[in-house]
């Protein structure tokens, strides 16, 4: 009995001696600091980098009585005198130089007339878009007076982000003033679930984001910018804490073209069609598991093609990142820049590779040749275009879209039903081949007019009297 109780002392010494470690890190805060957490220090070095902005557009309205009417107001669109009228728009911006360039969403500034920019400190600037880019929801501003010192935040590599990671919000929710919230990194690689649209490739976090906070700042613990706050994803209208942020690389690849003198943002053009390779393809391809993108078609003019990538080959990861999507695939070789060389790597003709692409923009072959039809014309006031690369991307045009496309309708154009971004095929059933050959087609019609249009994936048959 005497030594079973000695046996279970030491058992018991022994567990305690093990657990003893656990209680030796506790011990008295030594300081305020360790008594409260708080994002107060961070929130005074970065909060005044983030902006105001105030922007107004002058619109041209057409108001007509048939406004409304599920009949009548298709039928009398151009009913009723245009009217200018204001819009004006509130959202946030972050500074991000000295000298004051600023980012901000397209949606806040694109089109604007004027533009305030207003500090913490309510110092207020005029400022003007260098760059803006409404597929992307980027636009870089650059305030117009002369100024050297402006807080500003530096840019993180947003591929080292993590879900998980803390971080915090700060714009201009609802136009109530500057405001901070908190939470984390909820998700990445977040591809057009906020737009809706397809487009887009965002950083996903659960720190409320509200109508004002758009082009506000998502940052680090660090007080670094990881992203451009640009929507949320509701039902209510309301934040539900699936809020989404453009990463801040695509932002720093925004700045320097912006710096560089470019109006307009150019994307490396891919001229490839692809497709998620899901469970079922990765079986039919013999992979190990779903992954990767299966490339379906190529422009002959692409630069896949021109790497020696071809239909069913399969790209896994870009620059050593792997891609699930084509937005995915688009946003790596964005934020690698035009003129750069983008790693891909994948299986090509059944066998693991490595394909390296030429990232340039798409090429003007042939020459677009605008031509708008004169009044001599069947249909006056069509501005035409050859269909190249460059409309491709443009317009968002199949690859293997051929013929004229129809970039403004003009007038009578509209009134016959055209639409821009409408393909002209055939003219009374002679296939269009340029600008030139499809204005002195609509020249010389007589009596009765056939178009074969190509709008989206449908094909159109339209016939007028002359």
């Amino acid at each position: 009995m005497l030594l079973r109780a000695a046996i279970f002392s030491l058992v018991l010494g022994a567990a305690s001696t093990l657990a003893a470690p656990s209680f030796a890190e506790t011990r008295v805060p030594t300081s305020s600091a360790e008594v409260t957490l708080s994002f107060a220090p961070l929130v005074k070095e970065a909060a005044p980098a983030v902006v105001n902005i105030y922007a107004k557009r002058v619109v041209a309205v057409r108001e007509s009585p048939f406004s409304g009417d599920p009949f009548f107001q298709n039928l009398f669109r151009d009913f009723g005198s245009a009217r200018p009228q204001v819009q004006n728009s509130l959202g946030s911006g972050v500074i991000l130089s000295p000298d004051g360039i600023v980012v901000s969403n397209y949606h806040v500034v694109g089109m604007a007339t004027d533009i305030r920019v207003v500090l913490n400190d309510r110092r207020e600037y005029t400022a003007r878009v260098l760059l803006a880019d409404e597929a992307n929801d980027l636009a870089i501003l650059q305030i117009n007076e002369d100024v050297a010192d402006m807080p500003h935040l530096a840019l993180r590599n947003s591929d080292e982000v993590e879900v998980g990671d803390l971080v915090l919000a700060i714009g201009n929710p609802f136009g109530v003033g500057q405001t901070v919230s908190s939470g984390i990194v909820s998700g990445l690689a977040r591809s057009g679930a906020a737009a809706g649209s397809g487009q887009g490739y965002f950083i996903q976090t659960d720190a409320p984001i509200n109508p004002g906070n758009s082009g506000g700042a998502l940052i680090d613990l660090t007080g670094q910018l990881i992203g451009v706050n640009t929507r949320i994803l509701t039902r209510s209208g309301g934040s539900n804490g699936i809020g989404f942020a453009i990463p801040a690389n695509l932002v720093a690849q925004f700045v320097a073209q912006a710096q560089a003198g470019n109006s307009r943002f150019e994307m490396p053009w891919a001229g490839a069609v692809g497709q998620p390779v899901d469970a079922d393809i990765a079986s039919s391809l013999g992979l190990d598991r779903p992954g990767g993108i299966l490339i379906s078609d190529l422009h002959p003019q692409s630069p896949f093609a021109d790497a020696g990538i071809r239909p069913g080959d399969v790209i896994l990861a870009v620059d050593g990142l792997p891609v699930t999507g084509g937005a995915e695939m688009i946003f790596r070789m964005a934020v690698a820049g035009l003129g750069a060389e983008a790693e891909m790597t994948g299986i090509f003709s059944g066998k693991e590779g490595v394909r390296r692409v030429a990232l340039t923009a798409p090429p003007e072959t042939p020459a677009r040749a605008p031509l708008e039809t004169q009044n001599t014309s069947a249909i006056p006031g069509l501005l035409l275009s050859n269909i190249n690369p460059a409309v491709i991307a443009e317009f968002g045009l199949p690859l293997t879209a051929r013929g004229v496309l129809v970039e403004d309708v003009g007038t009578i154009g509209r009134r016959a039903g055209l639409v821009p971004g409408d393909i002209l095929v055939a003219i009374n059933g002679a296939e269009v081949a340029d600008t030139n050959g499809a204005a002195e087609a609509l020249r010389q019609a007589q009596g009765r007019l056939r178009l074969d249009v190509q709008r989206g994936s449908r094909r159109l048959v339209m016939r007028f009297r002359l």
